[in-house]
This record gives structure tokens, sequence and C-alpha cells, in this order.
């Protein structure tokens, strides 16, 4: 069930795009305006999108989002318009308070590129690990990615299962030992994420500047890390299960029509960039991300980065770890559509790609434990007193974002992604 506390992100501003369903309306396409569900299809059976002619019939009744999101920019445009016109006529049958809806994973995902797009965080990261602050060779060059897990993508709320792996076993007395089993060392990084609209076919390529065409929206998106697992598999190659059990990504795509008006300018490029990764200067959303840790009370939880378990509790603290202004991103997202589809990568809708941790700069913006906790070498405290340095089973991580931050008013947000982590299988 969807919750109330983000009524203030779904203003007539926002109007995104979700897949609902209630006791009374099968799945379908959704919108959301405060706290209320409006489902699509009902409203395109009783005729309300007539006006919309380049609109096909039924295209609100499928269980994804992929087929809408595959139209023109144009059609996309013309559905927000109207529905921000004509909400005060809505039939009744055609909405349901939020607490009775169940979302689903918004559209079908066929393919998963996640980047590495934060200065800032690579820097936290080279520092935590490595005790150098110095990004990749290739980091002010292009938006540097991998290909991630997509079949393993799931909807906010769902909860993740602590992987199992190997790993050098930090408790060993004998150095480098490599142990198997549940991660002791596991994380969130806290990222956007761009939904592909339209298709584009491979060998045809886009520039950055003409690559906001292909792009359906944004969500708020969760790249669940065994920081363990992942620091002995990316010698020599990439993360593969340190990071392919689970991604989290929150109910409602955001629009790129909905965030236009808070566009940002990001960081200067420190070298000469070819003419497709040309943007331009005002290239980044001014997005503020948050996320914390709700975990069970001190009293019945512990401390030990190791622990793998809680004692079950009725009392849940709520602690705030981080709050990160998007804008900062060294990369955009045009320049990643752009770099992926340089080497003649197609792009097929529905596709997902990830910026990559938000952090910032200083104490209290960092987008994941790694960072927060300096690597491991320290552990974060906790409102109740209790401490992590990586998750513990029973937390729940929650992500956020709004655009302008919480004191703007703006209207635009992207309401909560969650998951709680549950235990390793037997």
């Amino acid at each position: 069930m969807a919750s109330l506390n983000y009524s203030h992100h779904f203003s007539l501003n926002n109007l995104p795009y979700g897949i609902a369903s209630s006791p009374t309306h099968p799945q379908q396409c959704a919108t959301r305006l405060h706290n209320s569900a409006i489902f699509l299809s009902t409203l395109q059976q009783c005729g309300f999108f007539s006006q919309v002619s380049s609109l096909p019939n039924s295209v609100f009744a499928n269980a994804t989002l992929n087929e809408y999101a595959a139209l023109p920019k144009s059609v996309h445009s013309a559905v927000r318009t109207h529905l921000q016109s004509a909400l005060d006529s809505l039939p009744q049958n055609a909405k349901a308070d939020i607490t009775t809806v169940t979302m689903h994973l918004p559209i079908s995902i066929p393919g998963f590129t996640d980047f590495s797009t934060s200065l800032n965080h690579v820097r936290n990261a080279g520092r935590a690990i490595l005790n150098d602050p110095s990004p990749p060779p290739g980091f002010f060059h292009f938006p540097i990615g991998y290909a991630g897990r997509a079949s393993t993508i799931v909807v906010s709320g769902t909860p993740i299962t602590r992987p199992t792996g190997h790993f050098y076993d930090r408790t060993s007395a004998i150095p480098k030992t490599v142990t198997y089993g549940p991660s002791r060392a596991l994380d969130y990084e806290m990222e956007l994420g761009i939904i592909i609209g339209q298709p584009l076919p491979r060998e045809t390529g886009v520039n950055a500047r003409d690559a906001e065409e292909y792009i359906f929206g944004f969500v708020v998106l969760n790249d669940w890390s065994a920081r363990d697992i992942q620091g002995l598999e990316m010698t020599p190659l990439g993360p593969l299960n340190g990071k392919s059990f689970g991604t989290t990504i929150s109910p409602w795509i955001v629009t790129t029509d909905a965030l236009a008006p808070f566009k940002a300018a990001g960081p200067e490029s420190q070298v000469a960039l070819p003419d497709h990764l040309q943007d331009e200067k005002q290239f980044n959303y001014d997005i503020v991300m948050s996320v914390e840790i709700i975990h069970p009370s001190s009293s019945s939880s512990s401390s030990s980065s190791t622990a793998t378990t809680t004692t079950p509790s009725t009392k849940k603290s709520a602690s705030c770890i981080a709050v990160s202004p998007a804008k900062e991103l060294f990369w955009s997202h045009r320049q990643m559509v752009s770099h992926l589809t340089s080497s003649g990568c197609d792009l097929r809708t529905g596709e997902l790609l990830g910026t990559g941790t938000v952090s910032g700069s200083s104490e209290g913006t960092f987008g994941c434990l790694l960072e927060s906790t300096k690597g491991g070498k320290e552990s974060v405290k906790l409102v109740d007193g209790s401490e992590r340095v990586f998750l513990l089973d029973g937390d729940v991580v929650r992500m956020s974002a709004v655009l302008g931050g919480e004191e703007s008013g703006s209207g635009v947000g992207f309401g909560e992604c969650v998951g709680e982590i549950r235990s390793a299988r037997v």
C-alpha cells in the first residue's frame, strides 16, 4: 500500500505515471494527484482522452507503461496538458484513495546500465578504500558505466534478501582468506534512474543535446551493494553478484515535462569534449535526495558491523543519513544516453540507466554507507543511540527526492523508494 506522507510531492505540477491496481480497478496505467490514484484506462474507456487524437486506443489498459512510453513526447505532453485542465471533472470511478492502491513495477525493463556520474562519490569512495581521492582516468572524458542485471529490478516495498557470495574473511588470522557466506557489508546506493521512452535503432547514435527525445522520465533508484562480495570480484572485472541480487526503484515515473522548470547548471567540464557529448549549460535538475535507515530500537538490535540478525521489535526509529543535491552530478542524463549509443548500441523502451551514487562533498551528504563510514572504518550514529557500519537484517532503507528540496514547496517529488533487508537464504 502507498504512503500518505508524500501527498505534497504529487501536485498538479507533477502527474507522474505508474502501474496500479485496487480492489475495484484491475492493474493498469495510472497517475497520482495528492492522495488519489487516477486510473487512466478507466478514463480512456469513458472517452476522457478523445481530444488527444494521436493516443492509441486502450494504451492505458496495459500492465506496463512500455507502449505509452514509446510514443512521441508530443503525445505525452498533450495527455499531461489535458489532465491538468480537466482533473476537476473526473468521474469518481476513475479515482481511488492511495491507501487502497497496490503499486507494481511500472515498466518492463529490457536492460539496465549503471553509471558513475558523481565526482563527489568517486572521490569519497577512493579516499575511503584507497586513501586516494583521484577519480578514474576516464572520468572527465566520458560517463563511466557497466551493464547491470535487469531481471532483479523490483518496485518499492519489495523485500531484499541478503546475498551470499565469496569475500575476504576479515576475522581470519590468515590474510586474504576467501570465505563463502552471507554478505557482512551490505550497503545501499542512492541514485536516480532514467527510463528510456522512444527506442533508437542500432548504429544510429544520438547527440547529448538531442537525447531528451528518448527519455520518458526519472525514478529514485537504490542500487543495493554487497561491498565485500563486490570488492573481491572487481579485481579485475566489474561487479557481478555484489550488485545483481537486487535493485529497487520508486513506483512513480516523474516525466521530463514535470522536471523541465527545475533545470540547473552542473559542474563545468575539465576537458574538451567531443561533439556528441556537448550538452546545454543547464544540463541537470535541482533534485534534492534523501536516505533514511528505519531500524529496530537500540534495545533490540546489535551495533556490530558483522551481525546479520536482529531480535524482533515493534518499536522502530527512522534516522536520516544523508541529504544530497543531484544537481552536482558531473554528467547529465543526456550525456549518459549519448555515450551509450556512441558505440552503436541501440536503445529499447523501458531500459533503465542509473546515475550512480548521488553524493555531496561533506558529512551528511554521502549517498552510501561506504562513504559515510569511511570504507567501514567508522560507524554511523542513529537517532536512538545505536550504530551502523553496514546494514543489518530488519533494517529498512527509505529514499526520496523532491524538486528544489522539501522547503521549496514545488509540489513535484518522487514519493518513496523502500526496501527491507531479509536474512540470507539458508
